[in-house]
């Protein structure tokens, strides 16, 4: 569950944006999923921010740094070809960057707490103009975020899906969603960094 093949981002240290916008949605003290975590900078800020962190990655040698860290659990599993463990979970805030596949959709939604909240950014059609990854198999269909939302009863808080040029020239997708009502999430929101 590292990040895509090609996508340049395995020793990516820095936050993504998209994250760092809508964590203030997390409630302080959360505990949160980092799925697919390589390295773990997801993981370490939400530990920062308050969460309780499990940071889940097939990449054994990625998750190293993250032994011992403060406020995250570690976990190493290849998700894509055992069963879901996080059924029961009920987390407050799922991250995804970086990372499809596709039949763990429907379980990382339905895997958020009433409040939870899902941030998830990836590659999506049209990517494939700008290198890797371009196989389909990593690249979201437009609107696929939006359904997986809707079919969990998720609030859309904020989507896009269009190019972008950093970290790297790109065709993205991401969302941002919670699970029951957001509108007092909503007065804590920042503005978008610009």
């Amino acid at each position: 569950m590292s990040p895509l093949p090609g996508s340049g981002h395995a020793h990516m240290t820095e936050v993504s944006a998209w994250v760092a916008r809508f964590a203030p949605l997390i409630a302080s003290g959360a505990h949160a999923l980092d799925l697919a975590c390589g390295g773990g900078r997801h993981a370490r800020y939400l530990a920062a921010r308050g969460c309780t962190v499990e940071a889940v990655d097939r990449d054994a040698e990625a998750l190293l740094g993250l032994s011992g860290a403060d406020g995250i659990v570690v976990r190493h599993a290849d998700l894509e070809s055992g069963a879901w463990p996080y059924a029961d979970a009920g987390f407050g805030a799922v991250v995804v960057t970086n990372y499809l596949f596709r039949p763990l959709l429907p379980l990382i939604a339905a895997s958020l707490a009433p409040g939870g909240v899902l941030i998830y950014e990836t590659f999506a059609q049209g990517n494939e103009s700008y290198g890797r990854p371009s196989n389909p198999d990593f690249l979201l269909a437009p609107g696929e975020l939006l359904g997986v939302a809707r079919a969990a009863q998720l609030r859309v808080v904020a989507y896009e899906d269009g190019y972008v040029e950093f970290p790297k020239p790109a065709v993205v997708q991401r969302i941002a969603a919670v699970r029951g009502p957001a509108e007092s999430a909503l007065l804590t929101l920042q503005p978008a960094a610009g």
